[in-house]
């Protein structure tokens, strides 16, 4: 993604870089969507953070620093650049940096450690995501949720598991598919626009950075 010199909002699919280490630019929130942050290994990626609706990403830029990490769009993501007017509005960003980083590290933590099952529940949850038995309206989505979901590759190196594995935590965790054959309906659902929607408001209705859990 090449950035303008006077940067715009972006709109990035999913798997669409957002930017790459080593480039300079603005600080970035994440408006819709999940924004996921790489360390570039040579061929491989290693994933170090997620950021959500309302997170910062970039903050390098807040030190006058080239980005560190890579950035691409784990679901469809609705960026905005932060348009720093005085010196002193970096004072107020930086803490929110230094809060946010606690919190994803945890949230990090909670998807590289114990079962494959727990780490896909806790994704699921970040996205807004999770499956409730008896709740009807998610199960006449079932295809449409499963739309919404990154591809499996990309899930299973967030939490560090074989995509097999990954699979058959998914198919234990979401409401099967339809019987019906064909494409879903998009007057019924939309999956990009949900899920946006959903990860939005589960930022709306998240603690606040760095509160106790």
């Amino acid at each position: 993604m090449k950035h303008q010199d006077t940067p715009v909002a972006l709109a990035c699919a999913s798997a669409e870089a957002v930017f790459l280490a080593g480039e300079a630019g603005p600080v970035w929130r994440v408006v819709e969507g999940i924004v996921r942050l790489d360390r570039d290994s040579g061929p491989v990626r290693q994933p170090v953070q997620l950021a959500l609706p309302g997170d910062l990403v970039g903050i390098e830029s807040l030190c006058e620093r080239r980005y560190q990490f890579s950035a691409t769009a784990f679901t469809a993501c609705r960026l905005e650049p932060v348009r720093l007017s005085a010196e002193s509005a970096r004072e107020p960003l930086l803490q929110q940096a230094l809060l946010q980083h606690q919190d994803r590290c945890q949230d990090m933590a909670m998807l590289r450690t114990g079962t494959v099952l727990q780490r896909i529940t806790h994704l699921l949850g970040l996205m807004g995501l999770e499956w409730h038995p008896g709740d009807l309206a998610w199960g006449r989505n079932a295809d449409a949720i499963r739309e919404a979901l990154p591809a499996l590759r990309e899930m299973a190196q967030v939490v560090d598991a074989k995509t097999e594995t990954v699979c058959r935590a998914l198919a234990h965790l979401l409401p099967p598919r339809s019987r019906k054959s064909g494409s879903v309906r998009a007057d019924r659902f939309d999956p990009v626009a949900g899920l946006g929607r959903l990860a939005t408001s589960w930022a709306a209705n998240a603690a606040p950075l760095g509160a106790a859990a």
